[in-house]
Formats: structure tokens, C-alpha cells, sequence
């Protein structure tokens, strides 16, 4: 019913800026929120912000003020905004699309998009 593409990845210094895509498609309306996740290799998924249907964002205490999250809903698509990268902001970001459908909780996942922070 929902799905969602991540975009904007790739390789970038140390200090520089990369902005993230999410688009979401199908039955769009039923998104509660929209995640961005990131996970380095050998290290567990991690949330990195959240927008609300509502507009609410948070963050990861360790992005905080450096990555804003934002949408535009007449796109049906969220954005990452990442300044001032840092090689340990280097993993593959995956985009969550969460809400509610027939009853049930669902989410759905992007194929994820490689972002390197070179020193």
C-alpha cells in the first residue's frame, strides 16, 4: 500500500553537506510518520530523526543540530538535511514510513542509500 525511495546518497568530506529524499507513494494518507535510520557495518540500525503527519520532529541526541528533517507534502516527500558530516556519519540511511492500515500497524522500508564521510 505504501512505498518509499530514498535518494541523495554518496561521497562526501568531512564538513560537507548532503540532503536526503524519501518519497512515498500509494495510500499516503495513512502515514502516521516518516523515519530516517541509518546503520553502519557491524553496528544495529539506529534512529537518526522523525516527522510526524503532524509536522513534530525529533532527533538523535548525536545529530542534533547538524541534520534537520523536513517535508514537503504536496511531493509526498521528506528530506534529510546533513551539515557538517563527519566520518562517523558514514552508513547506509534508510527512510521508515509508519501508520496505520486495516486495523493494523505497518512499516514500510526503503532499499536504503549509501552515505560516505571521507576524513
Amino acid at each position: 500500500q505504501v512505498q518509499v525511495v530514498e535518494s541523495g546518497g554518496g561521497l562526501v568530506q568531512a564538513g560537507g553537506s548532503l540532503r536526503l529524499s524519501c518519497a512515498a507513494s500509494g495510500s499516503t494518507s495513512s502515514i502516521n510518520g516518516i523515519g530516517w535510520y541509518r546503520q553502519a557495518p557491524g553496528k544495529q540500525r539506529e534512529l537518526i530523526a522523525h516527522i510526524s503527519s503532524g509536522g513534530t520532529t525529533s532527533y538523535a541526541d548525536y545529530v542534533q543540530g547538524r541534520f534537520a528533517i523536513s517535508r514537503d507534502n504536496a511531493k509526498n516527500t521528506v528530506y534529510l538535511q546533513m551539515n557538517n558530516l563527519k566520518p562517523e556519519d558514514t552508513a547506509v540511511y534508510y527512510c521508515n514510513a509508519w501508520g496505520m492500515r486495516y486495523g493494523s500497524r505497518y512499516n514500510t522500508w526503503g532499499q536504503g542509500t549509501q552515505v560516505t564521510v571521507t576524513s
